[in-house]
């Protein structure tokens, strides 16, 4: 896991999902465009669109095709070559990160509380967009052997439950005065379970002000 040691209490802990919340695009489906060619894109979608018509018709979880997509996708891939396409890929992430939640992230960090980013996403640019921001890391990594890319995950989707169960493996919540929750979806409904502020992204109008947190109900 990517998240650090609780050696310094923080006021607050803030929790915030990437996809859709943070940065405004799919960014494993940009990194899969960054990193291979058309070509071989193509060629291996091509055996896994029943998997893909099953997914968009809720028949197949969004967690098991990302898994069978990563898998398709990059399996034997080089680790060390994907690795720095990633943190180049990185790059590009911080140009598309929602201005109002990043500003809202900075609050935190000013205040000096600790933030975490919390997502199914991939470890491969998360890291680097991470250490970019100056914030902790929970999310999904991926598997190496002999400096290959396996196809399989090291840690499970992180995603759903998952967020829930990393969250309380990394940090002992009654540290913090105030814990922050910010999503866009349903897989972040078990992580909101834990904040005393959610913010979901397409249903709230405000963002929390950081001095005025209402208890959930």
């Amino acid at each position: 896991m990517y998240a650090t040691s609780e050696k310094n209490k923080a006021v607050n802990l803030a929790l915030f999902d990437f996809d859709g919340t943070l940065c405004s695009r799919d960014s494993f489906t940009g990194f899969i465009f960054y990193a291979l060619s058309k070509r071989h894109i193509v060629r291996k979608t091509i055996k896994i669109l029943p998997w893909i018509q099953a997914y968009y018709l809720k028949l197949y979880p969004a967690h098991a095709m990302r898994l069978k997509l990563f898998a398709t996708m990059f399996r034997g891939n080089s680790a060390q070559q994907l690795q720095q396409l990633g943190q180049e890929y990185a790059q590009i992430l911080l140009k598309n990160l929602d201005a109002g939640l990043l500003q809202q992230l900075q609050q935190h960090q000013a205040q000096g509380d600790r933030v975490v980013l919390v997502s199914a996403s991939i470890d491969l640019y998360l890291k680097p967009v991470c250490e970019l921001l100056n914030i902790d890391l929970i999310c999904t990594q991926v598997e190496v052997k002999d400096g290959k890319i396996t196809g399989q995950y090291s840690t499970p989707d992180c995603s759903s439950e998952q967020k829930k169960i990393r969250i309380h493996q990394c940090y002992q919540l009654d540290h913090y005065d105030q814990v922050y929750a910010y999503g866009n979806s349903y897989e972040d409904l078990e992580m909101f379970s834990l904040a005393d502020c959610c913010y979901m992204v397409g249903e709230d109008e405000h963002l929390p002000e950081l001095s005025d947190v209402k208890k959930l109900a």
